[in-house]
């Protein structure tokens, strides 16, 4: 199966080298863990690609998730909007399952031809709109299906139950329909500082079956640590403007043509904004390298 890049720095390693193609992941996490940041950059990678984007909001209004997504350093994302790249779905307020069966079937009729990345955020409405586990399977495997016919979907689930238990009913179903299940463990109450993630599932790939920590950075989303590296520094904030320059003057001819105005716009904002920022106990070539990789500037 072809791959695509997830937008998760340090994230495809860990999943033979990407996302598959046109499936599904859910992405399972408490408040705070970074679902919607994972969503949004997964989308804004496939932006910078040439790929449209299909944000599907089951909870707070576009509006809200655009304001959130600048603050966090996305910021050319409404001239994707203003293009027509990137559109917004708003299923908040209506009832779910008229939504699904009507007007959901015809949007995909819309899409048809197209190879988009959509974000169903979150998904968890959807299960409370019916009370029966057939109905609810039935309802999110129509959902899910119809989506996937248009592209790759990441969906998000709220984690409710206690910490690491992923038998809930909520997340019984949609871990069952889904081809990749990614777990963002964050104890907010007890570490605040820490989090991290385990790749649960993940359908015909090879991929790691130990739990990673990460970090939510402004202007970079979410970096996947290296387990080996991330204890050895102190927090610190670091200039990576001449780390990223040398990087980029090894890098081999045959990769610099894929360093397009809008590949290098891209990295150098970036940059700029992880070296305003406190990066923690990552470790700065670590960081670049990933970056690089994502690009595909690099050979991993």
């Amino acid at each position: 199966m072809k791959k695509i890049r997830s937008g998760i720095y340090g994230l495809n390693r860990l999943m033979d080298g990407g996302i598959n193609q046109n499936t599904i992941t859910a992405v399972i996490g408490s408040s705070g863990a970074g679902k919607t940041t994972f969503a949004t950059y997964f989308l804004k990678r496939g932006l910078e690609q040439g790929e449209d984007a299909i944000f599907i909001t089951l909870d707070e209004e576009p509006k809200q998730i655009i304001n959130e997504v600048v603050e966090m350093g996305w910021e050319n994302i409404e001239d994707y909007i203003d293009e027509g790249a990137m559109v917004f779905v708003d299923a908040g307020g209506k009832q779910f399952t008229d939504f699904i069966k009507t007007e959901l079937v015809g949007f995909v009729e819309e899409w048809k031809g197209y190879n988009a990345r959509i974000v169903i955020d979150p998904l968890t409405p959807v299960l409370w709109s019916v009370h029966h586990r057939y109905e609810q399977r039935d309802l999110v495997s129509l959902l899910l299906r119809e989506t996937r016919k248009i592209g790759t979907v990441v969906c998000t689930l709220e984690e409710h139950s206690v910490m690491g238990d992923l038998s809930g009913q909520d997340l019984i179903i949609p871990m069952y329909l889904a081809d990749n299940v990614i777990h963002l463990r964050y104890k907010s109450h007890e570490s605040p500082e820490h989090r991290d993630m385990k790749i649960i599932k993940c359908r015909s790939s090879r991929h790691s079956h130990y739990w990673h920590p990460y970090r939510i950075v402004k202007g970079s989303g979410i970096i996947v640590q290296d387990d080996a590296l991330s204890a050895q520094t102190p927090p610190h904030v670091v200039d990576l403007n001449s780390r990223l320059e040398k990087a980029l003057a090894k890098m081999p001819a045959s990769k610099k043509k894929k360093l397009t105005p809008k590949v290098s716009h891209s990295i150098y904002w970036t940059i700029s904004l992880l070296s305003m920022e406190d990066i923690g106990t990552l470790d700065p070539d670590y960081i670049i390298r990933q970056i690089l990789l994502e690009y595909e500037l690099m050979d991993g």
